[in-house]
């Protein structure tokens, strides 16, 4: 029996109109959700919070089974849901087949948390006993975009609930069905009690109302540094907890030792990788000048060799872009950076949502596709002359996500690591890696820091409570 079934789309009385899922491959529809209005919002967030304190005081292994249950049925219902995530994402196969896996993942280390050990007992200057204790912090508001729709939101929604709290999820309307509907069924089917889960596909009405919702004390946040800017804003506001994960335009350093024939299908991949469209994407290769004139043809060569089309019906190295709004963004940039005097050395056309690959050589501060995050199959390519100069390069700009250096001399790359301010590093490999045991997050513009993965969950989802017990009353002098 299938897990998602489209007629049951339209049946949870939202209130803010319908919205036609579509194929961006094809422009077909493949459904209909209900989107969710402010009310709505309200409404969820109170019946997760009316379940949430039962759930919280369930046992450790009860809570365990029903993450590690739901991380079976992500693998058991495989072909549906990859099905679904090429489909509605416009993803290839083998991207949907390792945001599967990521999502079992994801709910078998979350399974693991809800057995860790709740706090720490503490010396104290009074006869008393005196301990830390991690409780829920009820419910968490998750909000989630469009490029990694289900890795993006299970990373959240398995450690909020394995913690003990309630979850309000507005995934992307764009991807509603892989980044929402989906985990509302696997975990129904897993038997998590009804209420705790809310998933309302929605706009930014919807996503503002979250964000004001006094019932919703913790938001994390998945999206574009200019979203999160104004996400964080509001939640000061309101005096929330708010964990940001946002844009990125990150470089990869590759130092005059490197293996030339290996480092191009590194480079590719990490450029793009679902078009572009992750934001991990090496946006900026920054290559030593004694290699940069190969690297360029080289890497041309690879893009001009790699297939683009329908990832449902075709064997295909890239899918579309997922509307024509972020199309027009990437082809923008393209035109724009050479106007500016970039050369074209590969790609900056497309036909439809299939935007080829795209190498970009002579670029410089004043490149658009250079400077700013582009979101799609976009690797610009500039050169420098010593470390120092790679460093700089790569300190440069607003954001701090992620890092690739290329170098057989492992030592140097660790240490010209060290003199960039970032998130996540990578020695010999490019920037674009995940891990649901890997504490994950940017700095600066990139994020407000490493707060998915790992034991950063329970930072991410937990408040930390002081207790104190004595035996008889304490005294005091009046």
């Amino acid at each position: 029996m299938p897990l998602l079934d489209p007629e049951n789309w339209q049946s949870h009385n939202l209130a803010g109109g319908e919205y036609a899922v579509t194929e961006p491959a094809t422009g077909d529809p493949l459904g209909t959700v209900t989107l969710a209005s402010a009310e709505d919002v309200a409404a969820a967030a109170g019946a997760a919070r009316a379940a949430q304190a039962e759930w919280a005081r369930a046992p450790h292994f009860v809570r365990a089974a029903v993450l590690r249950k739901a991380g079976d049925l992500f693998t058991e219902h495989a072909d549906e849901l990859r099905d679904w995530i090429v489909r509605e994402s416009g993803s290839i196969p083998g991207k949907a087949d390792f945001e599967l896996h990521v999502a079992a993942q994801e709910c078998y280390e979350a399974a693991a948390l809800a057995s860790r050990p709740a706090g720490q007992v503490l010396p104290s200057e009074a006869a008393r006993l005196s301990y830390t204790r991690r409780i829920p912090v009820g419910v968490v508001g998750v909000i989630s975009p469009f490029n990694a729709p289900l890795i993006l939101s299970i990373r959240s929604v398995a450690p909020a609930l394995a913690l003990g709290n309630g979850v309000v999820l507005k995934p992307d309307p764009r991807t509603a069905v892989c980044g929402g509907l989906a985990l509302a069924a696997v975990f129904a089917e897993a038997g998590l009690p009804e209420g705790l889960l809310q998933v309302l596909p929605g706009g930014p009405e919807a996503g503002q109302a979250l964000v004001a919702d006094p019932q919703v004390p913790v938001i994390s946040f998945t999206g574009s540094t200019a979203a999160g800017r104004a996400v964080g804003e509001a939640a000061g506001r309101h005096l929330k907890r708010v964990h940001l994960e946002l844009g990125g335009n990150s470089a990869l350093i590759v130092l005059e030792d490197a293996d030339i024939d290996a480092v191009i299908s590194t480079a590719a991949w990490g450029s793009f990788f679902h078009q572009g469209q992750i934001c991990m994407t090496t946006g900026r290769h920054l290559v030593h000048a004694s290699l940069y004139e190969e690297y360029i043809e080289r890497l041309a060569a690879k893009a001009d060799s790699l297939a683009v089309g329908d990832p449902h019906r075709e064997h295909v190295h890239l899918g579309p872009i997922i509307d024509d709004a972020q199309l027009a963004k990437i082809h923008g940039l393209v035109e724009s950076s050479t106007a500016r005097g970039a050369k074209l050395a590969a790609g900056g056309t497309h036909d439809r949502l299939f935007y080829r690959p795209t190498v970009l050589a002579g670029v410089d501060d004043s490149t658009p596709a250079y400077a700013e995050e582009v979101f799609g199959p976009v690797a610009p390519v500039r050169s420098f002359s010593t470390a120092d100069e790679a460093a700089a390069l790569a300190s440069d700009g607003p954001y701090g996500l992620s890092l690739g250096i290329v170098t057989r001399d492992t030592a140097r790359g660790l240490d010209l690591a060290e003199r960039v301010p970032t998130g996540i590093v990578h020695i010999n490999d490019q920037t674009v890696n995940d891990e649901a045991v890997a504490p994950f997050g940017g700095i600066a513009a990139s994020g407000t820091g490493a707060r998915f993965g790992g034991e950063a969950n329970l930072e991410a989802f937990t408040d930390l409570r002081w207790t104190t017990v004595r035996g008889d009353v304490a005294g005091y002098p009046f």
